[in-house]
């Protein structure tokens, strides 16, 4: 199949099937259209929070270690997957990738086109790739 024949979406299912649910604080969430949250895991999302356009969600990961093939190791293993928690009062700027993130506490700011790879501190405000502290919403700067 050349590119122009592909689909506009194109999923190939995982070896190891695992259905993920979403669910939502009561009150008053924020998600833009064109997000993604992959749902292999459980994804919570607290009131208040908002999550921007093109964000990217993900609850799951692939194995890396060894030198065979990495398709062949997720024919063999399968894929890691895990629950995401995204606290109250959160802000995801547009363009966000979540890695190897497994919460998101409370008040948390990641600014636009972040790849947030570890789980940050709450009411931190995250910028860059891989996302850095640069400052709490409290206005105490980092050094």
């Amino acid at each position: 199949m050349t590119v122009a024949e592909a689909p506009e979406v194109f999923y190939w299912p995982h070896p190891e099937v695992h259905s993920g649910y979403i669910f939502l604080d009561k009150g008053r969430i924020e998600i833009s259209p064109g997000c993604m949250i992959d749902l292999t895991g459980d994804v919570s999302i607290g009131e208040w929070s908002m999550i921007g356009r093109g964000t990217q969600i993900y609850t799951h990961d692939h194995y890396h270690e060894g030198t065979e093939p990495l398709l062949l190791l997720q024919e063999k293993k399968g894929v890691k997957w895990a629950n995401k928690k995204i606290g109250k009062d959160v802000w995801l700027h547009g363009c966000i990738v979540l890695c190897q993130v497994t919460e998101i506490p409370d008040g948390v700011v990641v600014g636009a086109g972040a790849v947030l790879t570890k789980n940050p501190e709450p009411y931190g405000i995250y910028a860059g790739v891989p996302a850095k502290l640069i400052k709490y919403r409290t206005d105490k700067i980092i050094q």
